[in-house]
């Protein structure tokens, strides 16, 4: 164990010093923050701090920064580099994290504190944006129990350890259930219709483990080619059948998230019911742009009425042509990805694994710095600084010689990385007396690595999510904001916070972008415009199907947080009974009975989007109406790429940050409240409007 005198997890001058960390800082890392921290909390509960911006605020902001920031370290090790020691470590200290919190949350002497700030002369003087972190606060304070009798404070406590303790949990029983699987072939055969780079890849992870043949598993760069492209109907139902029971009680009962799902559903609606809202899903919506679970239900039952349409169409284009051309007269949900890619080759004549040979890594990294620069006058280069895995690039943004702020880039899939891709905060921009201290950022992602001395290649949804992950990371690193609490994403209201990153995927749709970003693997050839045209024709294929989708999960979601009686821990038979439920409102293709979808669903259950996964159709709203101003701006020369609605863009969305409210900041940009027509134009879908 490491000395707190030279613990790496202590040292905040720069960037975290990944190369020296190890598990066996965190615990006392971690246990001299928390004690630095109550000690401070102590003092700024006496009656003698008084309760001003200068003598309060800021003391009690600098009294959790430093724990925040190496707790982060931790958990983003627990999500990137998921070895036994390091989950040890993490699960270790979570409750006491957890714990430490909740308390704070209830203290009601802080809370006082912030009340007569609130109403003192003083916040009349204050500027709107620490008047917003004021008032932020005591909406928190209330959420956290602040008001509750002291009696209810401890049960409320426990309430918060237990939910943290079982997000992570969650997350571990997925990892590990996918991980435990793979598909071992030994007949070549077997191999029919799979890319080449796909073969060469689990031929690769065969000989990484001594075997012969080829190796595949869950983890989304070998899973999905299979589903795609396997012409062997059993080998894709073999795939599909352990995708889709990982982490249930058709597995082993130590990775069975069935209970956990269950007692969050309680833990949610217990919580709920003691702050005295009807439901988890109520309460969820106190700190977002959406006012009621009734108005986002309308919300997306709207959007339903208008897709199912283009899906019933698109299943029924799809069935014929599967009947007619591949022999299937049944379309089993094996064959839904295969059947699909087999269509959209016939007819638009390309496959996703032609254009992904024109987007080496490398390339598309270049072509997305440059779109940056386009937009926001900023230059990313490449920095160096300690990481966790030699394949992580270190990025710098810059702006006239400046530092604005650092990125980690966490691309490839390993089997000690949860999946997924998501983009999280190391370190919120802030001024400390004289020092500015620059933001720095994750983005994760899981694309395939290289395979030899070939570089990586990216699908068209690979180069879709970096761009995505980017928004997200540039709202992060692009802010102007001061004031830790509301600076970056942080503040930003929980359904607005996609409007940057789903913003960004429109880009990858324009023919200079994607032109400016491609060299052909082999050749280097650019991508021919031809099969640009052609991948523009089939942008929306199946958008129906894939619209109800995405509408399936949001009204599962709301209406297990808003609907389902959790006095006791729920069955995974209700939770299962509600999805259907759901499919047969808005779906159009049913999985088996013995599928088990809830149970990998770790958005709701451990990454914060519990009663809140409708916040990427509400924010599809905002970003497809704020590209539309690109479009407009862009409208007849050649390229969308404006810089001066960027500037705009970056000025009155990026650069606030979570200083006002997301409704506010999107009105200054566009001139008007968001309108519903872009989104169903890039779906589309406009002539159902």
């Amino acid at each position: 164990m490491s000395a707190v005198s030279d613990n790496p997890l202590l040292d905040f001058t720069d960037l975290t010093h990944f190369d020296r960390i190890t598990p066996a800082d965190v615990e006392p890392a971690i246990r001299h923050l928390l004690d630095t921290a109550r000690d401070t909390l102590a003092k700024l509960e006496a009656d003698a701090t008084p309760a001003t911006w200068d003598g309060f605020v800021i003391p009690m902001t600098e009294a959790t920064e430093h724990l925040g920031r190496a707790w982060g370290v931790v958990g983003h090790m627990h999500s990137v580099m998921d070895t036994p020691d390091w989950r040890a470590a993490y699960n270790t200290l979570l409750p006491e994290i957890s714990g430490f919190y909740a308390d704070l949350g209830q203290n009601e002497a802080l809370y006082a504190k912030y009340r007569a700030l609130r109403d003192s002369t003083e916040y009349a003087t204050l500027s709107p944006v620490r008047q917003r972190i004021i008032d932020h606060e005591l909406r928190d304070f209330r959420l956290s129990g602040a008001e509750l009798p002291e009696a209810q404070k401890p049960r409320f406590k426990a309430i918060s350890e237990e939910q943290s303790a079982l997000g992570a949990r969650f997350s571990e029983n997925l990892l590990d259930a996918t991980n435990a699987f793979a598909e071992w072939v030994t007949d070549e055969a077997d191999l029919a219709g799979l890319p080449e780079d796909v073969v060469d890849a689990a031929r690769a992870a065969a000989e990484k483990d001594g075997r012969e043949g080829w190796k595949f598993t869950l983890q989304m760069p070998s899973y999905l080619p299979v589903m795609q492209y396997a012409d062997s109907a059993r080998l894709r139902e073999v795939m599909y059948r352990a995708n889709g029971t990982r982490a249930s009680e058709l597995g082993k009962p130590e990775w069975d998230n069935g209970p956990i799902i269950g007692r969050l559903l309680a833990l949610a609606a217990e919580e709920a019911k003691m702050l005295g809202y009807r439901s988890y899903a109520e309460l969820s919506l106190v700190p977002k742009m959406a006012e009621t679970p009734e108005q986002v239900l309308d919300f997306l039952r709207e959007l339903g009425a208008k897709a199912k349409p283009y899906a019933e169409r698109d299943l029924a284009e799809l069935k014929a042509f599967a009947a007619k051309e591949l022999g299937l007269a049944e379309l089993q949900p094996w064959d839904m990805g295969y059947a699909s890619e087999k269509l959209r080759q016939a007819r638009y004549a390309f496959s996703e694994n032609e254009v992904r040979q024109y987007f080496p890594e490398p390339r598309v990294l270049d072509g997305l710095f440059g779109v940056i620069q386009s937009l926001y006058g900023v230059q990313l280069r490449h920095d160096s600084a300690p990481v966790w895995d030699p394949s992580v690039k270190v990025l710098r943004i810059e702006r006239d010689g400046r530092l604005v702020g650092q990125l980690y880039l966490d691309l490839h899939a390993r089997d000690t990385k949860r999946g997924g891709a998501w983009m999280d905060s190391a370190r919120n921009r802030q001024r400390s007396g004289s020092r500015l201290l620059t933001p720095v950022a994750y983005v994760v992602c899981n694309f395939s690595p290289p395979v030899g001395d070939k570089p990586a290649t990216l699908t068209h949804d690979d180069v879709l999510t970096l761009f995505h992950e980017f928004g997200h990371a540039l709202h992060h690193l692009l802010t102007e904001v001061d004031e830790v609490a509301v600076s970056g994403i942080h503040g930003v209201e929980w359904d607005a916070v996609e409007l940057p990153s789903q913003f960004m995927e429109n880009f990858c749709w324009e023919w200079d972008v994607l032109s400016g970003m491609s060299a052909h693997v082999s050749t280097g050839e650019a991508l021919p415009r031809a099969l640009f045209d052609k991948m523009l024709a089939a942008r929306h294929f199946q958008s129906g199907m894939q619209m109800v989708r995405q509408l399936e999960f949001s009204l599962f979601d709301l209406r297990l947080y808003h609907e389902v009686d959790a006095a006791q821990p729920v069955p995974v038979d209700t939770v299962l009974a509600l999805l259907d439920a759901v499919r047969r409102e808005v779906a159009v293709t049913f999985p088996p009975a013995w599928h088990r979808f809830p149970l990998s669903f770790s958005h709701i259950f451990a990454g914060g989007y519990s009663a809140g996964y409708y916040s990427y159709k509400w924010a599809e709203v905002l970003s497809a109406d704020a590209f539309a101003a690109f479009e407009e701006a862009g409208a007849g020369r050649g390229s969308l790429l404006d810089a001066d609605t960027g500037k705009r863009f970056w000025r009155e969305i990026l650069a606030v940050g979570g200083s006002r409210p997301a409704l506010e900041s999107f009105i200054a940009f566009r001139g008007r409240e968001p309108q519903v027509d872009a989104l169903l134009r890039h779906s589309g879908m406009l002539e159902a409007a």
